[in-house]
């Protein structure tokens, strides 16, 4: 349960609860769900409809109820929790584990991981999702606002280590789709989907590159399959020809990311270090 509480200014003096929360970012299945609710929208602690006016200096407030059904919790000595508050918990994810349960991993995904930080059986809302083998941070949304406010609205800098020498900056704009019958691998083709990647050097030995990069489109594979097309697949990456003489999985890593709260519209940005892999390869 997330109760949020609003105090009413002179530029929202007179309006509607409605038009007010919905230009706050509450979306109208959301304020659906608050009419239903008991006590879902309050104004100076009594019961309020979303047609109701409010005026300078009301106290509003809405009551979020987001109960769902969460995963088994899973021990957390493997996944870090980097920040939390009362509607957002940043993950730091290993590599070999992946973000949502499925047919073949119940139990051990970060998921579970989130269910045993969360302690709560609240839905499990994970903004955005990691390659199983990509390590880094995961951002999660407690409640149903602070999804809906925060999809498609992070900036990540990953930063991956690919065979060959690059120097200065660039992007990668190449479309991308499914290839052939295959359910997971992707490739460049001309009818694929708009896919723009930017890079920049970061460090290279004379033979791999260490390099910053951020997305301008999110396609499934994007980085893996733009930098294995340009004849520079990432190390360790099997699946799109990476060599694995000195890493197990793919050398990519989602270090930071930005965005804005959801709630506070405060400006945030969360940073981790490199596993110990990459380390070893830098």
């Amino acid at each position: 349960m997330r109760i949020i509480n609003f105090k009413i200014t002179k530029e929202d003096d007179s309006k509607r609860i409605c038009d007010f929360l919905q230009n706050f970012g509450i979306s109208s299945s959301l304020l659906k769900k608050l009419k239903r609710t008991e006590n879902g929208i309050t104004k100076n602690g009594e019961f309020a409809r979303a047609i109701d006016l409010i005026s300078e200096g009301d106290i509003l407030a809405v009551k979020i109820d987001d109960k769902g059904k969460m995963p088994e919790k899973l021990e957390t000595d493997r996944v870090s929790a980097v920040y939390s508050d009362e509607d957002i918990l940043v993950l730091n994810k290993p590599a070999f584990m992946p973000v949502h349960e499925s047919r073949n991993h119940r139990g051990d995904t970060l998921a579970n991981a989130a269910a045993c930080y969360m302690n709560s059986n609240n839905s499990f809302r994970a903004v955005y999702r990691l390659d199983r083998d990509t390590s880094g941070l995961v951002l999660i949304a407690k409640n149903e606002l602070a999804a809906s406010k925060l999809a498609g609205k992070i900036k990540k800098d990953y930063y991956a280590v690919c065979s060959g020498i690059f120097e200065g900056k660039g992007t990668i704009d190449l479309p991308i789709k499914r290839m052939g019958d295959s359910i997971i691998k992707r490739g460049v083709f001309e009818d694929g989907e708009k896919a723009v990647t930017h890079w920049e050097s970061v460090k290279t030995d004379g033979e791999n590159t260490l390099l910053k990069i951020n997305l301008e489109t999110g396609r499934t594979h994007q980085i893996r399959v733009h930098f294995s097309h340009i004849g520079a697949p990432l190390l360790g990456d099997t699946l799109y020809n990476g060599d694995t003489d000195k890493i197990d999985r793919q050398a990519l890593h989602c270090k930071t990311i930005y965005f804005t709260h959801p709630i506070t519209g405060k400006d945030m940005v969360i940073d981790c270090d490199f596993p110990s892999d990459i380390k070893g390869l830098i």
